[in-house]
């Protein structure tokens, strides 16, 4: 079933010269299946025949983007089995958390395909006209948001199904009516080609331009580097590392025409644990964090990678029972050789900055590709003082910030980048009395936690997945729920334009029976 071939709308292409394959890091072997790197040609068929698709695709009403989406869904859990086998030879994750991740890429699906079908999405604004008013008439205006155009995504190595092939930026810019070319993820190229087969079959059965998606191979940069630089790309949504979204980023802007780039990037998820917390149940969190850290071997963007206390006793049992625990947990495989040598080079030179202290480190013999978990201690004072400190180390690590008092400990979370994610472990009410320390971790995360874990990130509308530079791009908006649709939008206002061609969305019989904001009341009445 898998070809190694590039999808270009509804064809199977291979004209390039260069091919790889993906590797297995449990079986430490490459797979069998060759893949063939798209070549200039197929990326300029691809985002034509995506241009071509945004003329009709951006008119699709409500309801058949909707089919589209419940379509793909059905479409990829059709693939059973085989899905779940490439799956995980290709990333050397277990089968539950392939059939977890697949379960969450299809209820994404389904939620954007609910979100489109009732339509209030389009934020309809109608200011009507009123020709008598003094000094000067007021106009008849209306507002609605309105498509972007093609819309290039990245696949992310860490989730091959949820943030890749039909993951949350495929779908939500289906969902506002953008055409989707993803560039494959070298290191699970299979899985993201039989996902971009389920894609092509519906989008056949439902009926969807040809070009409305397209899936192009790559093992390195050149591919993604051409697609975002190419005139007909309109948007970039990437899930990665820092270096890469940022680079992503410099070139969208260097454009003739600049163009957004949505890149959800790194982030160490700061942890606050508050005194009395450390000290009454000091040991039930260090159990608990031992297993956030190494969940997935480390490998989401949510690990929580720093963990602040005050100086005292209970920090110090702390800081013994979670290096236990840790030590405790078999290690586990890394989705690829480069990201384990990534990972142990990227965690010996944080083990040797100055002031630090390696309170755990597994010593014990591993196969090939797994990681070594480890904590390490260091004071506030170096801290603040080394931002070296402050970057991510990708895989099961984490450093504990020992601050001699709370002013400290909110110099040390003011020296910070922005994160996805930022906790704050308390109990007795004491974090009543941490304002100025709330506030601070408030304004450089995303999402702020409470007594609780940052790893799991729960796929509804008020989730915040995004944070202040460098943990996103824009900190405005959110990769995960039905408002990522947000991104791949733009406001269109239409100014005493005649009432039958308007946009279904504005026209005075709300024939799509929407919310619309009209003079200033939110209401489903037609005018």
């Amino acid at each position: 079933m898998i070809t190694g071939k590039n999808q270009l709308g509804n064809s199977l292409s291979n004209l390039g010269t260069k091919s790889f394959k993906t590797f297995n890091p449990q079986q430490n072997k490459e797979n069998e299946w060759n893949f063939f790197e798209a070549n200039e040609t197929e990326i300029e068929t691809a985002l034509k025949l995506a241009d071509r698709a945004f003329e009709t695709f951006q008119k699709a009403s409500g309801a058949s983007r909707a089919l589209f989406l419940n379509t793909i869904a059905d479409e990829i859990e059709a693939l059973d089995d085989v899905l779940i086998t490439t799956y995980c030879a290709e990333t050397g994750l277990p089968e539950g958390r392939a059939k977890g991740e697949r379960g969450r890429t299809m209820g994404q699906l389904r939620s954007f395909a609910k979100l489109v079908e009732e339509g209030s999405w389009v934020k309809a604004s109608i200011d009507t006209a009123i020709p008598e008013r003094q000094p000067f008439p007021k106009i008849d205006i209306r507002k609605m948001m309105a498509p972007l155009g093609t819309v290039v995504v990245f696949g992310a190595s860490n989730f091959p199904l949820a943030y890749s092939t039909a993951g949350g930026d495929t779908a939500s810019a289906f969902a506002a009516g953008c055409p989707v070319v993803v560039k494959s993820h070298p290191m699970h190229a299979g899985t993201g080609e039989l996902v971009a087969h389920a894609i092509n079959i519906a989008a056949k059965k439902t009926n969807m331009p040809d070009g409305v998606f397209s899936n192009l191979n790559s093992s390195g940069i050149e591919v993604g580097q051409k697609l975002v630089n190419h005139p007909l790309t309109k948007a970039v949504g990437f899930t990665g590392s820092i270096q890469g979204g940022r680079a992503l980023f410099d070139m969208a802007s260097r454009r003739k025409e600049p163009i957004p780039v949505f890149a959800e990037m790194g982030s160490v998820n700061p942890v606050i644990i508050l005194p009395q917390a450390l000290q009454l149940k000091g040991e039930a969190w260090a159990k608990t964090y031992a297993g956030s850290i190494t969940l997935g071997t480390g490998q989401f963007c949510t690990n929580p990678g720093l963990l602040f206390a005050i100086k005292h006793d209970s920090l110090e049992n702390f800081t013994t029972v979670l290096s236990e625990e840790l030590l405790k947990i078999d290690a586990s495989c890394m989705l690829h050789p480069t990201i384990q040598s990534n990972y142990s080079k990227n965690k010996s030179e944080m083990m040797e900055q100055d002031g630090l202290s390696i309170t755990a480190d597994l010593k014990t013999n591993t196969p090939p590709n797994f990681a070594k978990q480890a904590v390490v201690k260091v004071s506030g004072e170096k801290f603040i003082s080394n931002t070296k400190l402050h970057q991510e180390v990708f895989g099961p690590f984490s450093m504990i910030v020992s601050c001699k008092d709370e002013e400290e400990l909110v110099k040390a979370i003011q020296s910070m980048e922005g994160q996805l994610t930022g906790t704050i472990i308390s109990e007795n009410g004491e974090v009543d009395n941490s304002s100025v320390l709330v506030n601070t971790l408030q304004s450089k995360v995303g999402r702020l936690i409470f007594n609780g874990v940052p790893t799991g990130v729960e796929v509804c509308p008020s989730m915040q997945h995004g944070g202040p530079y460098p943990a996103s791009t824009d900190s405005r908006f959110t990769a995960v729920g039905i408002h990522a649709i947000d991104r791949w939008v733009r406001p269109i206002s239409f100014q005493n334009w005649p009432n039958h061609l308007l946009p279904n969305a504005l026209m005075n019989e709300n024939p799509l029976k929407i919310e619309r904001l009209i003079n200033g009341e939110l209401t489903k009445r037609a005018i």
